[in-house]
C-alpha cells in the first residue's frame, strides 16, 4: 500500500526550515540543498512542492507576514482609532525575540527583493496593506477628534512607516542605544505631536 503523503503538512516543513535558516544563518545561507537537510528531505522532494529556490522564499517570506497578521488581528480586536495605530505600529517593531526575528528575517529580503520579481511582488503587495491600514487607522482617529493635523494623512502614514522601519533596522543594529524603551517613546512621541 503506497504511503498517504499530506501535501500542505510537508510544504509547510519546508518553508518552516528555510525560514529557521534565514534566522540563523541568514538569507544567502538557505540554499535548495540547506533548506532540503534542514527539512529532512532530499532537494528532489522540493521541486514536487516548489518551482524554484524563489518560490520557496516567497513562500517563506508569506508565511511569515501571515503570522504577524495573526497576531496584530488579536491585539487589535476590540481596539480603534489612535489606540489600534498604536498597537499597530508597536506590534512592527523589534521589542522582543520573536518581533527581532521578524524583523531580521524582513530586512533579509529587502536586498533579494530587488533582483527578484515575485519576492518584490510580495514585499509591495504586503507593504500597501500595511500602508491602508495605518492610513485607514490615522482616518479614523481624526474623524473621531483624537489626531489633529494639517498634513495629508497619506503623508502622515508614510511618515510613521518610514520610522519604523528606520527604527527597527537600528534597534537591530545598535540595541545599547536604541533600547526597547527608547524606540516606543520615539513611536510614542511621534503619535503625541498629532493629538489635538
Amino acid at each position: 500500500m503506497p504511503k498517504i503523503v499530506n501535501h500542505e503538512e510537508r510544504r509547510d516543513e519546508v518553508v518552516e526550515a528555510t525560514r529557521r535558516i534565514i534566522l540563523r544563518d541568514g538569507l544567502e545561507a538557505a540554499t535548495t540543498r540547506a533548506i532540503a537537510k534542514e527539512a529532512g528531505y532530499s532537494n528532489g522532494v522540493l521541486t514536487h512542492y516548489f518551482a524554484d529556490k524563489d518560490d520557496i522564499l516567497v513562500s517563506a517570506l508569506e508565511a511569515s507576514h501571515r503570522r504577524i497578521a495573526e497576531r496584530l488581528a488579536r491585539r487589535l480586536s476590540g481596539r480603534s482609532g489612535v489606540d489600534a495605530l498604536r498597537e499597530v505600529l508597536i506590534d512592527n517593531v523589534p521589542l522582543d525575540d520573536e518581533r527581532a526575528a521578524e524583523t531580521g528575517l524582513e530586512i533579509g529580503f529587502w536586498g533579494r527583493s530587488l533582483t527578484s520579481p515575485g519576492l518584490l511582488e510580495v514585499q509591495r503587495r504586503e507593504a500597501a496593506d500595511l500602508r491602508y491600514l495605518v492610513g485607514s487607522l490615522l482616518r479614523a482617529a481624526a474623524e473621531a477628534g483624537q489626531i489633529r493635523t494639517d498634513e495629508d494623512l497619506d503623508d502622515v502614514a508614510e511618515r510613521l512607516l518610514a520610522l519604523v522601519d528606520g527604527l527597527s533596522v537600528h534597534r537591530l543594529l545598535y540595541p545599547d542605544r536604541l533600547t526597547g524603551e527608547r524606540l516606543e517613546r520615539l513611536i510614542l512621541g511621534e503619535l503625541d505631536r498629532l493629538r489635538p
